[in-house]
């Protein structure tokens, strides 16, 4: 079984969107890109004996069927077995084909500059990198992960707040819900506020730029004052009438936090259970995802 990709010109957006997470048009704009990346690859591989594109073309023969592979894998996260039946292949060589490109697609969506800051180090960077920027909304997601065998090991990713073992970012978006920046992807029992924290975000963030943050972020406030949060009943001191509408306000505010990590999380590489061994995967699964989402407000 092996994909044919003219066969798909003829199928609706619905379609390539069921099958690799973009329209036909978003994948037309990015295939330039990648292919330019793919050609960079080429010409930098170490220890070259023969021309770019020399040998046989395998089951990959061109930029279209590589763009359309890696795509796939984001979106639909099969197995390797899977992908390689699909593809007409082995498992063996399917996964040596994800690890190749995906690396690629990244670059892609660089050369795009869609790809979301992993770190702000200063309110000045902020502002080179932001200028028009006066709202951000910041909220932390998780996503399973495969059970360690080790106790230390699974105590290790184990969330309360999920109830099972996941991998935690920290998302920042703007207001037309273009993800800014993503943090480092972290075991889940590290708390919101602690890996906002390790990144030092709050000092990053200018005092004339509003951020509206959930519960999650308790003391984001201490160190960006013009911080706005749902205020949190207590035990001695419930919520007042006023309480509540201002929280309704702050939340109906703060839901294009929700719609923003719904947008990223369009493909299955970043909300099924991972499960791939090699190391720092999920967080290039993650990168690509917010990457893809950036790409597509971008192409309106």
């Amino acid at each position: 079984m092996i994909v044919k990709i003219n066969h798909l010109r003829r199928a609706s957006d619905r379609t390539w969107k069921a099958l690799i997470g973009v329209s036909q048009k978003e994948f037309d704009a990015l295939l330039p890109l990648f292919s330019s990346a793919w050609q960079t690859f080429l010409m930098t591989k170490p220890n070259r004996k023969r021309k770019p594109g020399a040998g046989i073309k395998g089951i990959l023969p061109g930029n279209v069927e590589k763009l359309f592979f890696a795509l796939m894998y984001l979106k639909a996260y099969p197995t390797f077995d899977v992908m390689g039946f699909i593809w007409g292949t082995d498992k063996t060589r399917a996964h040596k084909w994800t690890h190749k490109l995906l690396p690629i697609l990244k670059n892609s969506l660089h050369i795009s500059g869609n790809l979301p800051k992993r770190k702000i180090t200063s309110v000045e960077e902020f502002f080179r990198l932001f200028p028009e920027i006066k709202d951000v909304f910041v909220d932390g997601t998780e996503r399973p992960t495969q059970k360690p065998k080790s106790q230390k090991r699974r105590q290790k990713l184990y969330s309360g707040k999920k109830k099972g073992t996941m991998r935690k970012n920290i998302v920042m978006n703007d207001e037309k819900r273009r993800i800014l920046y993503l943090s480092k992807t972290h075991s889940g029992r590290r708390h919101d506020k602690r890996l906002a924290d390790k990144d030092h975000l709050a000092r990053a963030i200018p005092d004339d730029v509003t951020a509206w943050t959930d519960t999650g972020f308790q003391g984001f406030d201490r160190i960006h004052p013009n911080t706005q949060m749902p205020k949190k009943a207590t035990k001695h001191n419930p919520l007042t009438e006023a309480d509540k509408q201002n929280n309704k306000v702050i939340s109906g505010i703060r839901i294009l936090a929700e719609h923003t990590i719904g947008g990223m999380k369009r493909l299955k590489a970043a909300t099924d259970i991972y499960r791939n061994r090699i190391p720092n995967m999920d967080d290039l699964f993650m990168e690509l995802s917010a990457g893809i989402w950036n790409f597509h407000l971008a192409q309106g």
